[in-house]
């Protein structure tokens, strides 16, 4: 099966308003933070922003738990040595209410620009009233799960009207096509009754060539005519030279030898000699 995986076009952003007059900071905290991050859908994904935006409106009546007030203590630095600052709950919560809701929520949400990403929907107010009526926020209760349908409808896409076909005219695609040939792929293929004949007669003339050559090569071997003499085989002292002067030499003593011998005259020429 494959993993699912959000698109911007399947996020839906909704708006919630959430009361947090005499809410405790922590509760109410981790409530928002999963409704910024979406994991009420079932499309959510860590990696992606799926969330809505929330408007948390009467900070100034959240209330803290074991005495925090008086112990916990919120840091800050300028950047500078010295510049630690560091400022008690009870006074934040008289001056800076808005504040302390903010500085919670964010602290449960991702700590990387995602994170960042996802503190833009958070909007936090010290009174009951906020500007946001025209994206008509719904009213949620602490504890409360949103209701979600599930994955929004993929809208219906208007039909393109097919084009009609352009055809070519008549003369043109008369003088394009090809002619068609008989026993063609479109007609019965050809029968070729002399086929076999032409096969039959190729290995014939192969087995001649063969048996020709084979002669051939027989006759060329040395040794095998009687006219032809074998050649002296070259002893080990000798050099090869030596053997191919002789050779050389005893051919030019033939040579002259069948000069210098008298042409003989055949035997019917001599007898008309001799009768006349």
């Amino acid at each position: 099966m494959k993993t699912y995986s959000p698109r911007p076009n399947d996020i839906e952003r909704r708006w919630y308003v959430v009361d947090a007059d005499g809410a405790v900071l922590g509760r109410l905290a981790s409530e928002v933070a999963s409704i910024l991050r979406g994991k009420h859908k079932p499309i959510f994904a860590p990696h992606a922003d799926t969330g809505d935006h929330v408007i948390v409106i009467n900070a100034k009546g959240v209330r803290l738990t074991g005495g925090k007030e008086a112990t916990k203590v919120a840091y800050r630095h300028s950047g500078y040595p010295g510049g630690l600052t560091a400022t008690g709950y009870s006074r934040l919560m008289s001056e800076r209410p808005a504040f302390v809701v903010e500085k919670a929520i964010k602290g449960m949400l991702p700590h990387n620009r995602l994170g960042r990403a996802i503190a833009r929907k958070l909007l936090v107010y010290p009174g009951p009233e906020h500007p946001h009526a025209a994206q008509q926020p719904q009213s949620l209760k602490l504890g409360d799960v949103p209701q979600w349908t599930g994955l929004p409808e993929p809208k219906a896409r208007p039909a393109r009207a097919e084009e009609p076909k352009k055809s070519a005219p008549k003369g043109r695609a008369e003088a394009s096509a090809p002619p068609a040939k008989a026993g063609g792929r479109s007609g019965t293929p050809r029968t070729r009754p002399d086929a076999a004949k032409r096969t039959t007669a190729k290995a014939a003339a192969k087995r001649t060539s063969a048996r020709t050559s084979a002669k051939r090569t027989g006759s060329a071997t040395p040794g095998a005519t009687s006219g032809t003499a074998a050649k002296p085989a070259a002893t080990e002292g000798e050099p090869r030279t030596k053997g191919r002067r002789s050779a050389r030499s005893s051919s030019g003593e033939k040579a002259t030898q069948t000069a210098a011998e008298p042409q003989k005259t055949p035997r019917r020429s001599r007898a008309k000699k001799e009768k006349e």
